[in-house]
């Protein structure tokens, strides 16, 4: 009875949840911006009904080094490749320095990390325990990720493709402070790679068409 309530639990995480991060973003946010709270106490929720630790959860210092090296690698080729469509696309060979200064990337990087929490520690976790094929359930929690960062043309094809990547890693190697720090490398780089009338500062949802002066 208990496993068949988690997983109803687990149902719930993988669309529900997601779904009122997409209302909180097209509309909440203008109406009821208070409801951020409601993202807490879900988290929180579904962590204590599921019964998690800090390592199902990946919060954890002990498998730091073997998951830095995975998401090096992986990030690594990310990055590579950000870098040629940057230069293809006439980008300037070096990033503008309020884009890489210490406040902006530390405030970006808690961004992430909260990212990572709600994607990785909940929704891949919760993923995870539905479909049995790691690669399928990544590329599902990648599918989710890139959604609620519609309708943003630059970000919607990268967040699937570096979403499926993050929760394959994840499942491998349960730990989100490589995938967070990666996470926010990665972002400042798109910043920089695309024109800025493509990706309008990275902005989703109604945002994405405000004034990008």
């Amino acid at each position: 009875m208990i496993s068949r309530i988690q997983r109803w639990f687990s149902i719930a995480d993988v669309t529900l949840f997601p779904a009122f991060i997409f209302w909180f973003i097209w509309k909440l946010q203008f109406t009821a911006r208070w409801t951020w709270m409601i993202f807490i106490l879900w988290i929180v929720a579904s962590f204590l009904i599921h019964r998690d630790t800090a390592k199902t959860l990946g919060w954890r210092a002990d498998n730091l080094w073997p998951a830095t090296k995975q998401a090096a690698i992986v990030y690594s080729l990310m990055l590579v490749g950000l870098v040629i469509i940057g230069l293809v696309l006439g980008a300037r060979p070096h990033l503008p320095p309020n884009l890489i200064s210490w406040h902006r990337l530390w405030t970006y990087f808690a961004f992430c990390l909260l990212q990572q929490v709600a994607l990785n520690s909940l929704v891949h976790n919760r993923m995870l325990s539905l479909v049995r094929n790691e690669w399928l359930a990544a590329s599902l929690t990648g599918l989710i990720f890139a959604a609620c960062h519609w309708p943003n043309p630059v970000l919607v094809p990268l967040t699937f493709i570096a979403g499926t990547a993050m929760a394959f890693m994840f499942g491998r190697i349960r730990n989100i402070i490589p995938l967070a720090v990666g996470q926010a490398v990665l972002g400042s780089v798109v910043f920089w790679a695309f024109p800025l009338a493509w990706h309008h500062h990275l902005r989703v949802g109604p945002g994405y068409y405000a004034n990008t002066k």
